[in-house]
């Protein structure tokens, strides 16, 4: 039998490892480059034979670095997400798809416990699971549902993950679904602590200081509120993740609601949001190419 060519291709696509390389997933990052000088693996994040977005995960800290995505306008409401994880981070010969944690736990292949974070995990713990691809941030259900994976899960306390970092994504959704008229790209990611802190003290999750998040949009409005002329075609937000970090990053507003103190997040010009990565990383970070500048 022969295979019309496109369908061929569509066929090898999905035989080919999706965990180890971002070259099946690059249309999630803007002109196909991803963020340069973290180290990691790269997950093509496949759920019912479909790709959704991209990580970049770290395998010693069972958590990602950062996910990279496109947003749509969210439609209807916030579908139940049964928690998933990544086969190939087990056995690179296992199917690509994302797969829904079995019941009970017990039935858990090993491989995957010492491979990536898992439900018990965050069981009990004081972390609540932080999307960095929010789900409100797709249109799509299936999409949607494809944010709930641990792959793209880290340790976010509660007032950040239902307070000012949840601010940050329905802002960033209001401004793309008014003023972005073309693709926007978002690529959303951790600041580690300068010495590693761990989910339950057990050494297997790590748990970040900060969030960070940009986009780039290089298609929008020209007919912009003055407020908002400074933050197209890109702008970045850093948010605080631990209420007794330094001021140095993010300051901490004392006229927050109480519940939300300690838990302020900066908007800030890409190249600064750069800079700090870099101080914390030691390395030159760029996140988008030629910082979306569109040359």
């Amino acid at each position: 039998m022969r295979f019309a060519l496109p369908l061929l291709s569509a066929l090898l696509s999905l035989c080919e490892g999706d965990v180890g390389d971002f070259s099946p997933c690059l249309s999630f990052f803007y002109r196909s480059r991803p963020p340069t000088g973290i180290v990691g693996t790269p997950i093509c994040q496949r759920y019912r034979n479909r790709y959704h977005f991209a990580t970049l995960y770290s395998r010693e800290r069972r958590s990602p670095w950062f996910s990279g995505y496109v947003f749509t306008p969210p439609q209807g409401k916030r579908p139940r997400g049964a928690w998933k994880y990544e086969p190939q981070l087990a056995n690179s010969r296992a199917d690509g798809n994302m797969a829904l944690f079995p019941i009970p736990p017990a039935k858990l292949d090993q491989n995957v416990v010492e491979s990536q974070a898992v439900q018990k995990d965050y069981t009990n713990s004081t972390y609540t699971r932080g999307h960095l691809n929010p789900n409100q941030h797709h249109n799509d259900t299936i999409a949607r549902r494809a944010t709930f994976t641990l792959t793209n899960i880290v340790p976010q306390k509660a007032q950040s993950n239902e307070g000012p970092w949840k601010k940050l994504e329905d802002r960033v959704t209001k401004i793309m679904q008014e003023y972005c008229l073309g693709e926007s790209y978002i690529v959303t990611g951790v600041i580690p602590y300068e010495k590693d802190r761990w989910l339950k003290d057990e050494g297997r999750v790590a748990i970040p200081e900060y969030l960070w998040s940009a986009y780039c949009c290089q298609n929008h409005s020209l007919d912009l509120p003055n407020s908002l002329n400074s933050i197209f075609p890109t702008f970045g937000a850093i948010g605080r993740n631990d209420p007794n970090s330094s001021q140095e990053i993010v300051p901490v507003n004392p006229h927050q609601k109480k519940e939300e103190q300690g838990y302020d997040v900066r908007l800030m010009p890409l190249p600064v949001l750069e800079g700090y990565l870099m101080k914390r990383y030691r390395k030159s970070i760029s996140i988008f190419e030629q910082q979306c500048s569109g040359v």
